[in-house]
């Protein structure tokens, strides 16, 4: 016999020995099975590494409990999804849509004048209030109010923004991220 034919032999006949040291470590005919088919694919994989006159029956078992604690740090690692819960809450708008629209909010922001920049940026992006803004611009509350609602509604024209829907995903990204 051929040294492989002489390894193949005696790799069928450890077979029934990994298969009850596979379910002793699974505690699952299946996954042992599985473990075991992978040990006989590494173990032929690497037969020319396997030095004949050497215990075969330790050799084998060393790699199928090496592959058993690979496969449960594996595992360790894993998240259990099955309802696809997890993976709902992962996904998120595609961040390249909120730079364009960042980009196209400065671009408008700066076709106001200076004194409704001023005012809305102070009431919209500073949170300042109104009384407060009104003093840090040295002007009436009815003037500061007036400012934002006056720049408020440039903006919405120069941005074609209609309403809130506008705003976020568009309706297909929507449609995709509410199906996950």
């Amino acid at each position: 016999m051929a040294a492989s034919a002489v390894f193949k032999a005696d790799l069928l006949g450890a077979i029934p020995n990994l298969r009850a040291f596979a379910v002793s470590l699974t505690h699952n005919t299946d996954r042992a099975d599985d473990l075991v088919q992978e040990t006989l694919v590494k173990a032929w994989d690497k037969h020319a590494s396997f030095q004949p006159g050497t215990n075969l029956k330790a050799w084998l078992f060393t790699i199928l409990r090496n592959e058993f604690y690979s496969q449960m740090r594996k595992r360790g690692r894993e998240v259990q999804d099955s309802d696809g819960a997890m993976t709902a809450r992962l996904a998120v708008h595609p961040s390249q849509h909120g730079s364009v629209d960042l980009e196209d909010f400065r671009t408008a922001l700066n076709t106001l004048p200076e004194d409704q920049r001023e005012a809305i940026i102070l009431i919209g992006a500073s949170g300042f209030s109104y009384e407060e803004a009104a003093e840090i611009c040295g002007c009436a509350v009815g003037t500061i109010k007036s400012r934002v609602s006056r720049a408020r509604t440039r903006l919405q024209e120069v941005l074609g923004v209609s309403g809130e829907a506008d705003y976020g995903p568009d309706a297909i990204a929507v449609q995709v991220l509410s199906s996950v």
